[in-house]
């Protein structure tokens, strides 16, 4: 019988079996309190219930609302310059730069790998949205980056210890020194809006993952910290992604097949099947090992799906495994859900606090996913919805981004997670906003949804 076609007896009792409430599990206060919305003649089944975090309507003109604070914030405080370091005076001659010229501080860095997701999600939010400050923002700050590079090439040839502002990206010694520039390198360069050659330093961090990074001996991309022959989840981001759009570029199968292949390795050590979620880190020849199921290392892993499915051609023989992967992660993830809509700093930890930069990483992948035909739109849907409005509520009046972990290595105890600092100078956190928005603005375009009995559905 239809939800609305019940009859309602006056009995607390009755009506909490009329509409199915396990009274085990429900609060009894709900049976006859006035709530906040209600009055003492509200029917029971009518009581607006109290959300810590808005549920409900969400519109296109919202998201972007919070994506233009995002970005207000941000374009006012990373700089397009370099300056002496000892006299703060503009230095406008790279040609003439030393290790003495240093970018002009700003809140956040403009060559890191969180800038590279930023990147990602600026030029995300640009497509989306058809604002074109967003692509803006991106490919004026690789035109710059580009500029500068180029313009210290042949004193870092020279120099190549030498601290440069591009030394890490130009003389790299882990993937994190630009991976997921690269990626985004990539993707601003096949805008067809860079006026610079970033070519050139492309290729070269390419050559650096493919050959220069330590690997394990079945060639997996592995490092040697903290202890020796490591896995670090969060390198399929650093690394994989680059690859996957040089093959766009390119046209080379071979960058294909090793993400692919990086992939799957990376999976069969570190993927728990039970509980649809990968450990934090892996390292060879320690058994048991512990599990910390970390909330953005899981946000990297899924992330690098969606890179990899978006990317790979549709005849790759690796897709349907990719594919895989990302129904069971999005399984697992959407188990771990908290009812404010965020994930947990450790997801199989409930105890441990709610963090937004997972989160947002979350919300983009699940409509992603969703406006691509990937997932299921009505069973994930309100999960992306849920996720964006949680993560709406930290972007705070100055654009700045809230509840955002800070940088964090491989913990082998729960206190090394369950107490790690969250800091709005994180930069963690504005990319996967960005990204976020930017799909779910998508989403609320391509999968209209209603209000039905105060629940999120989408209706196609």
């Amino acid at each position: 019988m239809p939800f609305s076609t019940y009859k309602y007896k006056k009995t607390a009792f009755n009506i909490a079996v009329a509409i199915g409430l396990n009274l085990t599990t429900c609060p009894l206060f709900a049976q006859y309190t006035t709530l906040k919305g209600n009055d003492s003649t509200t029917p029971l089944h009518l009581l607006k219930p109290e959300y810590p975090t808005p549920y409900g309507e969400t519109k296109p003109a919202d998201v972007k609302a919070v994506l233009d604070k995002v970005f207000n914030y941000l374009n006012a405080t990373t700089y397009t310059q370099l300056i002496d370091k000892t006299s703060q005076a503009p230095v406008t001659d790279y040609k003439k730069a030393s290790s003495n010229t240093v970018f002009k501080p700003g809140d956040f860095r403009l060559l890191s790998y969180e800038w590279g997701v930023t990147y990602t999600g600026m030029l995300e939010a640009g497509v989306a949205t058809g604002d074109k400050k967003y692509t803006d923002y991106a490919v004026s700050r690789v035109n710059f980056i580009a500029d500068v590079i180029n313009g210290f090439k042949e004193y870092s040839r020279k120099n190549p210890e030498a601290a440069t502002p591009v030394r890490s990206y130009l003389n790299p010694h882990a993937l994190d020194d630009g991976g997921a520039l690269t990626a985004s390198f990539i993707k601003t360069l096949r805008t067809g809006q860079l006026k610079s050659d970033i070519r050139p330093a492309i290729d070269n961090f390419i050559s650096y993952i493919m050959t220069k990074e330590f690997r394990l001996s079945d060639g997996t991309l592995a490092r040697n910290r903290p202890q020796p022959n490591t896995l670090w989840l969060d390198d399929l981001y650093m690394s994989l992604p680059a690859l996957a759009q040089m093959g766009v570029l390119t046209g080379d199968k071979k960058y294909f097949d090793e993400a692919v292949k990086q992939y799957r390795q990376f999976s069969q050590r570190m993927f728990n099947n039970e509980r649809g979620l990968y450990m934090h880190g892996w390292v060879q020849d320690m058994n048991p090992h512990p599990q910390f199921h970390w909330g953005r290392a899981n946000g990297w892993a899924i992330l690098t799906k969606i890179e990899l499915l978006d990317a790979l051609p549709e005849n790759h023989p690796g897709r349907s495994e990719i594919l895989d992967l990302l129904k069971k992660h999005a399984a697992g993830l959407a188990q771990r859900q908290d009812g404010t809509g965020f994930w947990h700093q450790l997801l199989d930890r409930n105890e441990t606090y709610l963090e937004t930069s997972a989160t947002a990483i979350y919300a983009y992948c699940i409509a992603r996913a969703v406006n691509k035909g990937w997932l299921d739109p009505k069973a994930y849907g309100p999960m992306a919805l849920l996720a964006w409005n949680a993560v709406a509520t930290k972007v705070n009046a100055k654009g700045q981004v809230e509840g955002t972990c800070v940088g964090t290595g491989m913990g082998f105890d729960p206190a090394f997670y369950f107490y790690r600092p969250v800091n709005v100078y994180a930069a963690h956190g504005y990319g996967p906003v960005l990204l976020a928005g930017a799909e779910i603005y998508r989403m609320l375009q391509v999968h209209p949804f209603v209000i039905n009995d105060s629940s999120v559905q989408i209706t196609k």
